[in-house]
């Protein structure tokens, strides 16, 4: 007898047709049968081990995160319920071009300073990993060899390979540092990697030529992998950003998908239908293009992020170095609130914009919730230098929030044909992010139950089989039988996100239940102690 059978659900499958009712019969990890009510009529139904009674619950296939901050999150918190209570059966790792494989000492040590912000330093992880293939086995053994709280893939990250092959100098790449930096992508995707990702406002990524970027996009091709940009801006420059990530993937043929796609900073506001109509250009001309997004406003980075690139030059260290200096640190200024920074997306800081989220000094706490701004009036002294002390007191550590967005933007990018949901969730900090534990359910419930925006079985489409084909999952993103059984049942009266940007690690409302490989990791509404999330490698 099979093992579950999930009895008269509202199905919406992920493909975008309307719902139907059925019972849904899993068992060893995959959906075995599908009984519709009307064929149902008159015939015996599906019998299991256990029924759940799924009446007035929609049943769908696990949400798909696009892009997350979890690779050390997954490995440090069995729980990882601010994914799992969402509905996320699926996370998509090694974003914005830095991340922890492949590497090796030297590098491994820099990129753990470098993202702090994003991850937390990593002194509760054992770095036993170098390759991108051990770090993914590293995921598939979990706890104790138990596995992880929800499947994971993982994407080359393409600022750690240039770190890996020449370091974090800006300049252009010899021939034979371009070919290691191509063997390390190649080496990334055979070991089971989906594609490349690059973090073009970060550094040492940001360093990386036109041209440098095609040759390793034309390796990503050859594997039937897919190109995530974090491209050159979101604010001045955007649409000339987007449109320089769109020719170089035309160039290379490879699959382009743009994270958290928006357009940010007043330079922007209402602008959203430019960047789409740049898109409908490039999709009718064949292009393989996809985006994510968040269903918020602010952004989320680190403080260090927003420095010109000039000053992050030769890594962390250096960095230090030049704000300990005092002429460095006023050219950092004088870039920063006169020019407008790359790292800042080419437009001047506004510091009442610039929330501090999280540090890893807890002495330094006074300064999360608040602006940059107030901080600084409350301290008598100019934004800068109380920016500058953060960075120097926390190394480097402190998280923001940038209240840079439009809703209109937001809006009208939710609702093109590519898009699929992405929370971009840094799970650091004492106040983080709301994205990173309501990105899913906030769709749900604001954007369909309560605007009508989208439709929900078009809703779900884009947060499962849309990303799932990207991924080019031939067994996921959709209610089918011989699919994954990676499942999530939510009522649809109810389902909201919790949290919020006072409390934001309050879990979401009107989930119930969520399954990885079929077995429940969400159940009434609770966590289980099941591990049955595993790394998920490039299809061949």
């Amino acid at each position: 007898m099979e093992e579950l059978v999930i009895r008269d659900a509202d199905v919406v499958d992920g493909s975008g047709a309307p719902s139907y009712r059925a019972d849904v019969v899993v068992d060893g990890g995959r959906i075995v049968g599908i009984v519709q009510e009307a064929a149902a009529a008159g015939c015996q139904r599906p019998t299991a081990r256990r029924e759940l009674d799924a009446e007035g619950l929609v049943l769908a296939p696990g949400f798909v995160d696009m892009h997350a901050h979890s690779d050390l999150a997954l490995l440090r918190d069995p729980d990882h319920s601010a994914k799992a209570a969402q509905g996320v059966t699926l996370e998509v790792l090694g974003q914005d071009g830095l991340s922890y494989a492949p590497v090796d000492d030297r590098t491994l040590a820099e990129v753990r300073r470098a993202i702090t912000g994003w991850n937390g330093y990593g002194d509760d992880i054992d770095f036993d990993w170098r390759s991108v293939g051990e770090y993914l086995d590293r995921l598939d053994s979990g706890f104790e060899g138990r596995g992880i709280a929800v499947n994971a893939a993982y994407l080359v990250p393409q600022g750690t390979v240039r770190a890996l092959a020449l370091g974090w100098e800006d300049r252009p790449a010899t021939p034979r540092e371009l070919d290691r930096m191509r063997q390390l992508v190649a080496e990334g995707l055979e070991q089971g990697a989906v594609g490349l990702s690059s973090g073009l406002t970060y550094t040492p990524g940001m360093y990386a030529e036109d041209a440098e970027l095609t040759e390793l996009c034309r390796v990503v091709a050859q594997y039937g992998g897919y190109y995530c940009p974090h491209h050159r801006s979101y604010g001045a420059g955007a649409l000339e950003a987007y449109e320089e990530m769109v020719n170089l993937a035309r160039a290379a043929d490879c699959p382009l998908h743009l994270a958290h796609a928006t357009m940010n900073f007043g330079v922007n506001e209402g602008r959203a239908p430019e960047l789409l109509s740049l898109l409908d250009r490039a999709l009718a001309a064949g292009a393989d293009i996809s985006l994510d997004t968040y269903p918020y406003t602010p952004g989320c980075t680190t403080l260090v992020a927003l420095l010109p690139s000039w000053a992050s030059e030769g890594g962390p260290a250096e960095i230090l170095r030049r704000l300990a200096d005092k002429e460095s640190a006023e050219r950092v200024r004088h870039d920063l609130e006169v020019v407008g920074a790359d790292g800042c997306h080419g437009v001047p800081v506004e510091w009442d914009t610039i929330e501090i989220s999280g540090v890893t000094d807890p002495a330094l706490g006074e300064f999360v919730g608040r602006t940059v701004l107030e901080s600084a009036r409350l301290r008598g002294e100019a934004p800068w230098q109380t920016a500058r002390h953060l960075l120097v007191e926390d190394r480097l550590g402190p998280t923001i929030l940038q209240h840079v967005g439009h809703e209109e933007n937001v809006r009208a990018i939710m609702r093109h044909p590519v898009h699929t949901g992405g929370s971009d969730g840094i799970l650091q900090g004492a106040k983080p992010h709301p994205r990173a534990y309501g990105t899913f359910p906030r769709y749900l419930g604001h954007y369909v139950r309560e605007l009508g925006l989208l439709s929900l079985e078009e809703c779900v489409a884009h947060l499962t089989s849309r990303p799932a084909a990207r991924l080019r999952l031939p067994d996921r993103g959709l209610v089918r039988e011989g699919y994954k059984a990676d499942l999530v049942l939510f009522d649809p009266a109810t389902v909201a996100a919790g949290s919020t940007f006072e409390n934001p690690r309050v879990p979401p409302t009107g989930i119930p239940h969520v399954l990885v490989d079929g077995r429940f990791v969400i159940e009434d509404g609770r966590r289980t102690d099941v591990l049955a999330g595993r790394a998920v490698r490039r299809t061949p």
